[in-house]
Order: C-alpha cells, then structure tokens, then sequence
C-alpha cells in the first residue's frame, strides 16, 4: 500500500495527521477500521492523515473515543483550526473558557467577546482583501467570535469587567446598521448581572495606562493569568508579580474611566448619531 510520508512539522494540519496515524498503526487498524468506529469513511480518515482535511472538532472528539486518548485530539485540534491567530492566542482562549473573572481592555475595535457576527465579518474580509489572512482563515475568525462568547454563558458565569477606550465606539466598523446593532449589544451587554462596561474617553490623556490591549484572567483556584499582544505576537504570563503589577494598573484605569452609566450614556448618544 502507498503511504504518504508526512513532515509533522510542515503544518499543524500534518502534525495532527501524523499522530492519527501513528495512533492507528499502533492499534493494528486500516483507515476503513477507525473510521467505522469514529463513525467516518476511510477516505475521510486518509484526508486528515495526509493533511488534506483540516480535523474538525467533532472529528477530533470522535478519534479520541476510538482511541481512548481523553481529549489529545481535541487539544491538537486547536492548533490546527487557529491557524489565523496569533502566537500564544490559542493556549490563552482555553483559560478564558474556564476563568472564574475576566478583566479586559482594548483599543481601537470592539473586542471579540461583545462583537455581533456582522461587526466580526466586516473585519474579517478587511482583512483578506489586505491579504493578511486568507478566506477561510476569515471565517474561523468569525466562527471563533461566536464560540468564545457561548463559552460565557455557563454556570457559575464568569465576572466580566471590560473597559473601552473611546476609539472603539468612534470607529465606524461597517453600515450604519452594523454599528447601530452593536451599539445595541454593547448596552445589553452592560445590562447584564455579571458584567460590568466602561469607556476610558479621550481626555484621559497621558492617565491612559495601557498602550496596547490587556487582558487579565482570575482562574477557578484564584491564581491570575495576564494576556497582551502587539501586531506581530500574542505573550500568556503567569508569574505572580508581574500579573499583580497589570492587575493593579488595570484597577487604576477603571478608577480612572467613565462610570458603567456614563459609558452607557455615551453609547445611546452615539447610536441617535449625537457626538
């Protein structure tokens, strides 16, 4: 039988079907073998092998049940369908779905946990028209925005303390339409018992703290994990002091801030198109 040699470090794609098949081979089967009990065709399990086909994560779930990995697969898989992301961005996601507090602050766009699937969409395509990212790259982006923000509604929800810098509600993202609804999420958003919204306006001036977007995580055991990107690179922190000092800088911009009924004010004023 002709068998594709595979390089697992050309692509995610190749490591993961380099592992799918070494997993099989171990276990004696044929790729008709695993994928009846993975509920696949054969062709389907030689497309991933070969890293012709992307492993969905209902296919990775379904390979690590045949194979009795716990959740291996799913964890590979990750790397795999986040390929349009950056660096230290895909390890950061898994702490954000499970923390217990989730602090953030951005700069210049709604972030992607309050943005509606139009907003996502407009600058996804901006994107590949720059050829920064490539179509379907785009629509894992969208489709990671809807994903993240169901990963919010479960028990016990997670506190959500996020913090606007004036730049994100004065830069028309889309339509009028397209800004008009999420505006509207925006103060729905803020509505909510375990949220809380404000906008850092302009006139902070040189009091603005942070440069660049900040995220910082209190986990269920209460230990803290920080997040912050530039344009080139994402970098998760652990270490205790250094996510304390971002912790207590990020309390001194929300101290510095606009109240949650002065930024909601704001958001309706610019939504009756008032400046």
């Amino acid at each position: 039988m002709n068998r594709k040699d595979l390089d697992p470090e050309s692509s995610p794609a190749a490591a993961f079907g380099e592992r799918l098949r070494r997993m099989r081979d171990e276990r004696g089967w044929t790729q008709d073998e695993l994928g009846e009990r993975m509920g696949f065709s054969g062709t389907h399990i030689s497309a991933v092998e070969t890293g012709r086909r992307p492993p969905t994560l209902h296919f990775a779930a379904s390979a690590d049940k045949a194979c009795g990995t716990g959740e291996l697969f799913q964890r590979h898989s990750r790397s795999v369908r986040h390929t349009a992301l950056l660096e230290g961005f895909p390890e950061y996601l898994a702490h954000e779905g499970k923390a217990a507090e989730i602090r953030l602050y951005e700069v210049g766009v709604v972030p992607g946990l309050l943005q509606i699937p139009e907003y996502a969409r407009v600058l996804a395509e901006s994107d590949v028209k720059r050829g920064a990212i490539t179509a379907d790259q785009a629509e894992e982006r969208i489709a990671l925005v809807a994903e993240r923000q169901a990963t919010l509604d479960r028990a016990p929800a997670p506190l959500v303390l996020i913090v606007l810098d004036e730049s994100c509600i004065r830069r028309p993202i889309g339509d009028a339409a397209i800004m008009d609804a999420q505006f509207k999420r925006l103060v729905e958003f803020a509505d909510l018992p375990n949220t809380v919204v404000q906008i850092a306006p302009f006139d902070m001036g040189a009091r603005r703290p942070f440069s660049l977007p900040v995220t910082v995580l209190t986990l269920a055991d209460r230990s803290l994990v920080s997040y912050a990107e530039s344009s080139q690179q994402g970098h998760l922190e652990r270490e205790s002091t250094f996510v304390l000092r971002t912790l207590t800088t990020y309390h001194q911009l929300q101290a510095e801030a606009l109240s949650q009924a002065a930024s909601v004010a704001m958001i309706e004023q610019l939504r009756k198109g008032t400046p």
